[in-house]
């Protein structure tokens, strides 16, 4: 006789947990949207100025457009990657961790670098927009030489 448990799995398909955190996260979403009203998500005024929006976009820009480049680069990348490496240790992710936060950086640092807001920021803070590229270049090479060095010394541990 199966127990409790597997009939949950089987009829729902997956654990009971999966189903807590569901719930869980949409019981946050709409606490969020009772606090912020949804008034505060849209603009009237400049329908292109509203976060639901952006919000919008970024999801369809995401999922239509950035993932599969990304997928393919990967893909790309392993194939390329897999007879160079010596054996024993993989440097896979030794590439694709830097390479994701400085994709991720890169989305932080964007305004600066492409200088949106450059009388805001200059009025703001009495500095300009124009060492933003620079540090973010200095932040991805950090980022690709810790990694290499992380990488050197397990191949020699090896």
């Amino acid at each position: 006789m199966p127990s409790a448990r597997t009939g949950f799995v089987r009829l729902y398909g997956s654990r009971p947990l999966h189903l807590l955190t569901l719930i869980a996260g949409f019981a946050l979403l709409a606490y969020v949207v009772a606090i912020i009203r949804p008034v505060a998500l849209w603009n009237p005024g400049v329908w292109w100025q509203s976060i639901i929006v952006w919000f919008a976009a970024a999801i369809v820009a995401h999922d239509l457009v950035l993932f599969p480049i990304y997928a393919l680069l990967d893909r790309l990348l392993s194939r390329t990657v897999d007879g160079l490496a010596p054996r024993g240790v993989p440097v896979l992710n030794h590439i694709r961790v830097p390479a994701l936060g400085a994709g991720l950086t890169l989305l932080v640092f964007l305004p600066g670098i492409i200088k949106q807001g450059a009388a805001t920021y200059v009025a703001a803070t009495g500095q300009t927009q124009d060492p933003f590229l620079g540090r973010w270049l200095l932040l991805t090479a950090a980022m690709f030489g810790v990694s290499a060095g992380i990488y050197a010394v397990r191949v020699v541990r090896r």
